[in-house]
């Protein structure tokens, strides 16, 4: 059974969070974030760190205990190192291309796939083949890359495609002849 609810979230240099109310503001050096007090849960300041508690011992209760812990861990890591995710191309042919904040992707289809950022989200193309999405909100990130990988998702018989770069491919033999 996890214990993540009852670890305090410390606070480091630079960082300032403000609770009140339903809502806990974390501030720092590259940007700021909200995030939710789910119900039965309540977040207190004390030493530099924000210890979560719970109502009671209702299984809701512990599910919101844990999930506003992560969530306020992830805001404070996101505020000051920032989230990042890495996919892969394959398949000949296939590139991406940085056209100002935009991605340009050609995936194998007629046309070239843009794909436009969210607020708060930055796209980098080190080389043709590799795309890096950063962002500080860490659910943002995620489904932003999400979102360019089912541009083209892996097939499974030559592994083209968009994946993630620590994304493993089950390949299948294809047909005998």
């Amino acid at each position: 059974m996890s214990r993540i609810g009852k670890a305090p979230v410390e606070i480091p240099q630079g960082v300032n969070v403000e609770i009140s109310g339903r809502s806990v503001k974390v501030t720092g050096p590259k940007g700021e974030l909200t995030v939710p007090v789910g119900r039965g849960v309540e977040a207190k300041q004390e030493d530099g760190n924000v210890v979560v508690e719970r109502a009671s011992e209702s299984p809701e209760h512990r599910a919101m205990h844990g999930l506003t812990r992560s969530l306020i861990q992830n805001a404070v890591t996101g505020v000051t190192d920032g989230f990042s995710r890495s996919l892969n191309i394959a398949g000949v042919g296939y590139r991406a291309a940085l056209q100002g904040q935009d991605i340009n992707l050609q995936v194998g289809y007629s046309h070239p796939v843009l794909v436009t950022p969210r607020e708060g989200i930055d796209f980098e193309v080190p080389n043709a083949t590799t795309i890096i999405v950063r962002g500080i909100d860490k659910q943002r990130v995620g489904q932003t890359a999400a979102e360019i990988r089912k541009v083209r998702p892996p097939e499974p018989y030559k592994g083209k495609g968009i994946r993630y770069s620590d994304e493993q491919i089950r390949r299948k033999v294809g047909k005998a002849g």
